[in-house]
């Protein structure tokens, strides 16, 4: 069962694929849907793909298609949503589109400070934020941290990186993961168990893997990728 966003959501890409051949921006549905943030679209689109309702189409930032609507949409006029401040120009026409559009859209995620600050994830919650790709964050709930440091320079992740980081509380063997150490330190590492022991392997030759017993470590996250800024 959808929530009444996602289902004004779901119609209104429906409205815009079937009237223009072009899913909308994240720019326009978030006006479309009166969000404060693109970051609401983003989960709100999650959903809706991890209930198989849309999907999205490889190589391109703005291709959405819908596979199929819920009953309870079917055979209704399609919902076109139209924020109060431009209101006064829904009525002009659009242009015919003659192909699919791709444009470079971007996910506004929570950025919660330095891996290395020595404080859990929570405790670094802040007003900051990153600009990111959205072609780079699969579904999922994301936010990014800025490395600190060079224990992971052997799997490319440099000091001054941002750690593109998506929320989850379990990983697998081999996975770099945010980890949580005795509610207070957290840190980016390779994840690997031994029987009772977690452990924490860097990726430089010059740092030794750190060991601890299972229940002194939290995972907060995976990582999904990296931005770097070159100056």
């Amino acid at each position: 069962m959808l929530t009444r966003k996602q289902q004004e959501l779901l119609s209104f890409i429906d409205t815009r694929l079937r009237t223009d051949g072009v899913s909308p921006s994240f720019e326009e549905m978030k006006d479309a849907l009166q969000l404060r943030s693109k970051s609401g679209v983003h989960r709100l689109i999650n959903a809706l793909e991890e209930r198989n309702f849309i999907r999205r189409l490889p190589n391109r930032a703005r291709a959405l298609e819908v596979l199929h609507l819920p009953e309870a949409m079917r055979g209704k006029p399609a919902l076109k949503l139209v924020p109060p401040a431009a209101a006064h120009a829904a009525a002009a026409p659009r242009p015919p589109v003659q192909a699919m559009i791709a444009a470079n859209d971007t996910i506004i995620v929570p950025l919660h400070g330095r891996i290395a600050a020595g404080l859990p994830v929570e405790a670094l919650e802040s007003d900051r934020s990153l600009s990111v790709p959205a072609a780079l964050l699969g579904p999922g709930d994301h936010y990014a941290l800025e490395v600190s440091g060079d224990s992971m320079i052997e799997a490319g992740i440099f000091d001054g990186d941002y750690a593109l980081i998506k929320r989850c509380e379990d990983a697998r063997d081999g996975d770099i993961v945010v980890a949580l150490i005795d509610e207070q330190e957290a840190t980016l590492k390779y994840l690997r168990r031994e029987k009772n022991i977690v452990r924490l392997d860097p990726a430089n030759s010059a740092y030794e893997p750190q060991r601890y017993p299972a229940n002194r470590v939290r995972v907060q996250g995976k990582l999904a990728g990296l931005l770097r800024r070159y100056h």
